[in-house]
């Protein structure tokens, strides 16, 4: 078992899933989707792949708001490192594009994100042919979605979560191509539930998640305590409360809402970094993504009872 560079050099690190050893991984960035009217910008994306492998599914990871397809190391690099294609949009919402606060594309920013992920899906043969050789060894039929904090909810809508009133009116706009996703502390549900700022500036985030129709694994630090709900940790775990499609809970001990370190190498916003409980995450999610894709039927089970017989668990994991 090869495990992330982060992991404790001290004494044997707690090893959830299997992935083997961990092969080159080939990245380019950024590769150019050009700007629409509408957008009025070119749409950046990195693609990382292993340099060895053949029929690879993909993985589509939305950023944080703020962040870019520079963020989130730990988790791309382990999950190309270990089989996976992934591509990562720069979504309009990076402060590497900085759209400024009175611009009226700001209150449509999680709108332009899902029409950045749908066309990163459209364009995929594009993307993939930045990296030589890669075109040919990509699996088409196999792509999931990830993403963290509002990056979770991109990813929840691609996977039928709907936008409720004001914001959205409960538009459908799932992508059939993404089979399966993972959430990583993401928003839950709005109305009274958000404080006075985020229900007055923030109306998209009165998420429905009854349309929430395909599998996901949900990721929740259960320190996690956002300022943009009354409620406390378990607000991220609604998209599995009330969701039909997702299908387990990963709850991570002691994580706040970078999960241990998932946004980036030394990254600023992480307060919680802590290398076992990235580590934990990785190889989690990488198990998740190798059962739900239908890669690997025992890679999920596994991880899920090596945590179990954990003396000192890390996290717990719920099922439907």
């Amino acid at each position: 078992m090869t495990l992330s560079q982060h992991l404790p050099a001290s004494g044997p690190p707690p090893v959830y899933a299997d992935a083997g050893r961990g092969d080159v991984v080939l990245s380019a960035k950024p590769v150019i989707l050009p700007a629409t009217a509408q957008r009025g910008a070119d749409l950046q994306v990195r693609v990382s792949a292993p340099a060895l492998g053949d029929r690879l599914p993909i993985v589509l990871f939305s950023h944080g708001y703020g962040s870019s397809m520079d963020g989130y190391g730990p988790l791309v690099d382990y999950w190309a490192a270990h089989g996976f294609v992934v591509l990562q949009p720069t979504y309009l919402d990076s402060r590497t594009i900085g759209v400024p606060h009175g611009d009226p594309r700001v209150a449509g920013f999680w709108r332009f994100r899902v029409a950045d992920a749908t066309r990163v899906l459209d364009d995929v043969d594009t993307l993939l042919g930045a990296v030589p050789g890669l075109t040919e060894r990509v699996d088409r039929d196999r792509i999931a979605a990830a993403g963290h904090s509002f990056g979770g909810q991109t990813t929840g809508i691609l996977l039928g979560q709907r936008v409720g009133p004001p914001a959205g009116a409960h538009e459908d706009l799932s992508d059939p191509r993404v089979r399966v996703g993972v959430l990583l502390a993401t928003a839950g549900t709005g109305g009274p539930d958000l404080t006075d700022f985020a229900r007055e500036n923030l109306p998209y985030l009165n998420a429905d998640f009854s349309t929430l129709s395909r599998p996901a694994l949900v990721v929740a630090g259960d320190e996690d305590r956002s300022v943009l709900t009354v409620r406390g940790p378990d607000w991220s775990e609604d998209p599995f409360r009330l969701g039909p499609g997702p299908d387990h809970l990963l709850t991570v001990f002691g994580g706040e809402h970078s999960l241990g370190g998932v946004p980036g190498y030394e990254a600023a916003e992480t307060t919680d970094e802590n290398p076992a409980r990235l580590g934990a995450v990785q190889q989690l999610t990488w198990a998740y993504l190798r059962t739900s894709l239908g890669l690997d039927d025992q890679a999920w089970p596994a991880a899920v009872a090596a945590l179990r017989a954990d003396p000192a668990p890390l996290g717990r994991v719920e099922s439907k």
